[in-house]
């Protein structure tokens, strides 16, 4: 059987093809499409008209290239971009109505148990105790278990976007006081996430998503270009001389970076 999931993000709408048998998804084709959601919509503020349609115009382009690989029509999640938007029953209703593929959102919480299934599955029993950071544009989920399916998750809200929004919409690059200020609101904010973590005691830490990624590859992780089944980490020495270096240099600078889009 041949199915499509698409993931309706503040950044990014992307979809994968995959065959499922037996429970192991084979992808057999991606195609994402960059709208930047995140770049129009002021965090808590409703979404505006104009990027309704836009997303209901990539969704039914989703839809369509799901049909042309032969897959069922995408099982289609937004995530926290419209999960906390005032207008989301409104947004939802007018992709779907735009596009033929019912759209719904997922609570945070529940997107964190997933990602934590996605990765306990690709990491096996021999990860352990697992612990699980997720950042996306709107939100930051955490997990940890010691089974197939987590035994605390928490959803916060430290998206990358939206606290670029809070903190560094005025000055580029940010000078020190904002980036002190923003430590100090995370720091506030990951304290019990923190503490329960340290005290479950995980054996592996696992990140997600594409933020991770272009840290991990900025630090010195193979490229995508080499497969998935390579090795790749990201450890807090390296991670923090990479956030010093990055917090010091323009948005277009940063872009110039290995790994970074």
């Amino acid at each position: 059987m041949r199915i499509s999931v698409l993931d309706v993000g503040s950044h990014t709408v992307r979809l994968v093809v995959a065959d499922a048998q037996d429970g192991v998804p084979l992808p057999v084709h991606t195609a994402k499409w960059r709208l930047r959601l995140s770049e129009r919509v002021e965090p808590g503020e409703p979404i505006p008209d104009e990027a309704i349609e836009r997303l209901g115009d990539a969704v039914a382009a989703a839809n369509r290239t799901a049909a042309h690989w032969g897959a069922t029509s995408p099982l289609a999640f937004a995530t926290a971009m419209v999960r906390n938007a005032p207008n989301r029953r409104e947004v939802l209703h007018a992709v779907t109505a735009r596009s033929g593929v019912p759209l719904c959102t997922l609570p945070g919480e529940v997107e964190a148990e997933l990602t934590f299934l996605g990765a306990r599955r690709w990491m096996g029993w021999r990860a352990g105790p697992l612990a699980l950071m997720d950042i996306g544009g709107g939100s930051f989920e955490v997990a940890f278990g010691r089974g197939r399916l987590p035994d605390f998750v928490a959803s916060l809200p430290l998206g990358a976007g939206r606290l670029t929004h809070e903190f560094f919409a005025d000055e580029d690059p940010p000078p020190p006081h904002r980036v002190r200020e923003l430590r100090r609101k995370v720091r506030h904010q990951l304290r019990d996430v923190a503490a329960r973590i340290r005290w479950e005691g995980p054996r592996t830490a696992v990140v997600t998503s594409r933020t991770f990624q272009q840290l991990a590859r900025l630090c010195g992780a193979p490229p995508g270009r080499h497969g998935p089944f390579v090795a790749r980490t990201l450890n807090s020495a390296d991670l923090g001389e990479a956030v010093t270096r990055l917090a010091r240099l323009p948005a277009a600078a940063r872009a110039e970076l290995p790994g970074i889009s």
